[in-house]
């Protein structure tokens, strides 16, 4: 139990405990050592993870440096590969690895230095390790690199942080990754505006009905995989996605945001503030299920809506799994806000579920006519990505990567093009009588 307190610390889950810990009953009961501001010093004393396995061994860490340029070292037993990136509010800098066995001394990453406030570490999934910085301000990396043995001294892994003002840090992130970012930069941008911009005619704005889908996953976040294959579920999503993006767009009746491009990971709660940022009229989540063996061969597409209560246990486990995403990604899940509950946002809120469960219906019809469907098409379960209380949200599985036919649809160019071909007429029924009753500017 220790070892699972320990992983509730890595992934920051506060009072979201409940779901943190089915995440860590799915990654194992000695998935991590951890260190975080909150842990106290016994936190990482923990066994480290698979001892005398041929994972890598991180033995020891250090800060130097002051608060302009700091530097982190990880002593290693072999040289690894690694990826490094920052997130904004609140500023962070995340390094995946390889699976690793930390045997980093205990109450390491609870004090910083210079730009790093703290640091916590851990396996986010089998194979894969993550270090999540704290950092004090906005800050970039302004090198990383993995030091060879020499000298009688280990490989190194080495970060260093170098300080930089907001619209700098801001300007560095991927778009992906700043949606709530993107527009504080437009007003500044507003606020002194040029003599050649002034002199154009402003461009009419774009009316047509705002549509954003979500390829769930991304980055660290793999999603669902099929065994032996090597296909994971954030790449088939992404490709189906996008798919459909081109679809939309051809028809030329709406205007296409997507949150994702690329394999980028996009916390939840990002996800919904593109789509309410963008006053979307309708948010699209595409994911792939899978089930572990021996639990069931289940086969199909479904389609979820938002529910405080789920249909039934597999609609519960699916919401507890997407849900842990932000977990994955490093998000301090105990920094999300409560939501703010009035009689007018509850009014919105039911407004939205009721058309919500309407375009699920329409399309489920369209889909059934092309696609394979679920025994159980239409369930509903408390998916976070789903409660934007002003946009119509659906989440659909396409299939389940476990189930041999289903997957040989899913990577199939021609499964593709006809289930897109039938998601994209059951928007625009859903979207031509929705227009037609709410009447212009709505």
């Amino acid at each position: 139990m220790a070892s699972r307190a320990n992983l509730l610390v890595l992934l920051g889950c506060g009072p979201l405990c409940a779901a943190a810990l089915l995440c860590a009953l799915m990654i194992g009961p000695s998935a991590a050592q951890v260190a975080a501001p909150q842990a106290p010093a016994s936190a990482a004393a923990a066994p480290s993870l698979a001892a005398g396995s041929n994972f890598p061994v991180a033995s020891d860490a250090r800060l130097a440096g002051d608060a302009r340029q700091t530097r982190f070292i990880l002593d290693l037993d072999k040289p690894v590969q690694f990826r490094a990136f920052a997130l904004a509010d609140p500023y962070r800098v995340i390094v995946d690895l390889p699976q690793v066995s930390f045997t980093l001394p205990a109450g390491i990453g609870t004090t910083g230095r210079g730009l790093v406030k703290a640091f916590r570490y851990g396996l986010v999934m089998p194979g894969g390790s993550r270090i999540v910085f704290d950092l004090t301000g906005p800050a970039k990396i302004a090198k990383s690199y993995v030091l060879e043995a020499a000298n009688g001294q280990p490989p190194r892994l080495v970060i260093e942080f170098e300080e930089i003002d907001r619209t700098a840090f801001v300007q560095s992130l991927p778009p992906e990754n700043r949606p709530e970012l993107r527009s504080a930069i437009t007003d500044a941008n507003a606020a002194t505006p040029d003599a050649s911009a002034a002199a154009k005619p402003a461009a009419p704005p774009d009316k047509r009905p705002v549509i954003v889908i979500d390829p769930g996953h991304g980055g660290a976040d793999n999603g669902t995989e099929a065994g032996g294959n090597d296909i994971m579920e954030k790449n088939l999503v992404l490709t189906f996605g996008l798919a459909l993006r081109d679809r939309l767009e051809k028809s030329g009746k709406y205007r296409i945001v997507m949150t994702r491009t690329d394999d980028t990971f996009i916390a939840l709660g990002d996800r919904v503030k593109v789509a309410r940022n963008e006053s979307a009229a309708l948010f699209i989540s595409i994911h792939a299920d899978a089930l572990k063996r021996g639990e069931g061969d289940a086969q199909g597409a479904t389609i979820y809506t938002l529910s405080d209560k789920a249909t039934d246990s597999d609609a519960e486990r699916l919401a507890d799994a997407e849900n842990k995403s932000d977990a994955i990604g490093g998000v301090n899940l105990a920094d999300e806000p409560t939501e703010v509950a009035d009689i007018l946002i509850d009014l919105v809120q039911r407004e939205t579920k009721t058309f919500s469960n309407r375009f699920a219906r329409v399309l489920m019809g369209e889909m059934k006519t092309t696609v394979r469907m679920h025994k159980h098409p239409l369930k509903s379960a408390g998916f976070r990505v789903l409660k934007a209380p002003d946009v119509p949200s659906v989440l659909v599985e396409l299939g389940y990567v476990s189930n041999k036919g289903d997957l040989e649809h899913l990577v199939s160019e021609n499964w593709r093009n006809r289930t897109v071909g039938s998601m994209a007429q059951a928007i625009d029924t859903f979207l031509a009588k929705r227009l037609a009753t709410a009447g212009p500017g709505k």
